[in-house]
């Protein structure tokens, strides 16, 4: 077994995502002693030393007392309302506590398009980068008020992950109702805790469920397992746990459930590629083209795509498929799906000839391509 207590005294910098059940009432008010009890674990863990970022749910559920509602709305258009009017409680409440520890706090909100576009990326990434410099702790969250459906992390699971990667974090601690990872419902009897994950082989026994819990959140044990598969596939560990133990797991005791690295460092619009994308739709291709892609690291050409699928526009994510139909890759495309019909099967060379430099670029470049 892994030791915990070195793995989490060696975390420099340390991402803590937290859920809106962990943090307000029932009615769906923002909960005060939880916010406290939270803040003085965080500042424990600054003042031995560690950097942290909070990524927080809860700006919505915040706000839905004040608004009068009584449940999560299903509206986009209201959930950005309660977000508006949430967001300004929650970050004040965290102001407050942490300044009762001497602490400032910094409120960055992102959208997708802060770590999937290079230059928003740079941006998001210098932010942090200074704020930590001056020793202020930022407190994260979706930017639930201008976010449509089509440009949502979905979850604020996914997106610790990808903050994790973005910062350079050393450790990614999931809070949540849940005391860990169990290889089924936690309230049926016999189900067990798993201590450790591996590797997916380690999770193939494991009944995770289904995303969406009942309540004011919108994560689930589904959500969980994506990130931890985001980050550590990205070289850094998570520990899985209840907000009531996050004192514990902070100090390196064996609770919840650890998630070892699976893999290294890769820029991280590839990680949100790979694992939180929906495609637009499908690139097939003939076997020469699946070769080049998948053993030389190929960007995609036209003349090796034989047919399209979906309706994307460029910059969109599709599934690049082998002839069978079976997913190979994921990538950025360059153009829009009712261009690429008349571009199929035929050399760049000939494309600049007829139809000009433009056409003559790649579908989808290697850079913005990871294989599945």
């Amino acid at each position: 077994m892994t030791d915990r207590g070195a793995l989490v005294a060696g975390a420099r910098r340390v991402v803590v995502k937290v859920g809106s059940s962990s943090l307000t009432t029932a009615a769906g008010g923002i909960d005060p002693m939880q916010v406290r009890q939270l803040v003085d674990v965080l500042a424990t863990v600054r003042a031995r030393g560690s950097e942290v970022v909070l990524v927080s749910s809860g700006a919505i559920a915040a706000g839905l007392a004040p608004l009068g509602l009584t449940k999560r709305p299903k509206s986009l258009a209201t959930q950005q309302a309660a977000a508006s009017v949430g967001q300004g409680l929650l970050a004040h409440r965290y102001q407050e506590e942490f300044a009762r520890h001497g602490l400032v706090t910094g409120q960055v909100l992102l959208t997708v398009d802060d770590v999937i576009r290079r230059a928003h990326y740079r941006n998001a990434y210098q932010t942090f980068a200074k704020l930590l410099e001056l020793g202020v702790l930022p407190i994260v969250n979706e930017n639930d008020t201008v976010a449509t459906s089509e440009i949502r992390f979905g979850d604020n699971d996914r997106l610790a992950a990808l903050v994790a990667h973005l910062v350079h974090a050393d450790l990614l601690v999931l809070l949540s109702d849940v005391d860990g990872l169990y290889d089924g419902p936690p309230s049926r009897a016999g189900s067990r805790l798993v201590p450790e994950v591996r590797s997916e082989a380690d999770l193939a026994s494991v009944a995770i469920g289904s995303p969406g819990a009942a309540g004011v959140g919108t994560g689930g044990m589904v959500t969980k397992v994506d990130a931890a598969r985001i980050a550590t596939g990205a070289g850094i560990p998570v520990v899985l746990t209840s907000a009531d133990r996050a004192a514990d797991a902070l100090a390196g005791a064996e609770v919840g459930t650890v998630f070892l690295p699976t893999g290294k460092r890769r820029p991280t619009r590839l990680l949100w590629l790979a694992h939180a994308t929906e495609p637009k739709g499908s690139l097939v291709l003939d076997a020469g083209a699946v070769a080049a892609v998948t053993e030389r690291r190929a960007s995609l050409l036209a003349a090796g795509i034989t047919a399209v699928t979906g309706s994307f526009v460029a910059g969109d994510p599709v599934d690049i498929v082998d002839p069978s139909g079976a997913g190979v890759a994921r990538g950025i495309v360059n153009f829009d799906a009712d261009e690429l019909p008349g571009l199929l099967g035929r050399s760049s060379k000939d494309l600049k000839r007829e139809l000009g430099s433009a056409y003559e670029r790649e579908v989808v470049h290697r850079d913005d391509l990871i294989l599945l």
